[in-house]
């Protein structure tokens, strides 16, 4: 997404880039029809993250307060990358995949549409 400034001849610094994160990157994650969370989640995570490792250990402390977190069927989760249909594998790292600083991982389960159904 690219931003404007207000004036022309506008300079400053980007806080934001890689450099500034001691070896991890921001990725954002969101999980559609499950918007208890208003946006996606942004973490910062070493590129080397093992896709395993952010199944198992990173996702359930960002969701698993939702109610349908315990019945996600992770096999059937589709999953999009900077938009693009996703299809992740656990035992390669985040950049082998493709997922670097301030990509946006989202995923959808299919039969969990938020609380009663209500994507929320």
């Amino acid at each position: 997404m690219s931003v404007a400034a207000i004036t022309e001849n506008y300079t400053g610094e980007r806080l934001d880039r890689l450099e500034n994160f001691h070896g991890n990157q921001v990725i954002y994650i969101g999980w559609d029809q499950h918007l208890m969370f208003c946006a996606p989640v942004a973490l910062a995570l070493p590129p080397d993250t093992l896709f395993s490792t952010l199944l198992e250990d990173v996702l359930p402390g960002a969701f698993s307060q939702h109610p349908d977190f315990a019945a996600v069927d992770w096999d059937a989760v589709e999953w999009h990358l900077n938009g693009d249909e996703f299809k992740p594998q656990p035992g390669k790292s985040l950049i082998e995949q493709g997922v670097d600083h301030k990509s946006s991982i989202r995923f959808s389960t299919p039969g969990l549409d938020g609380i009663k159904g209500s994507g929320s």
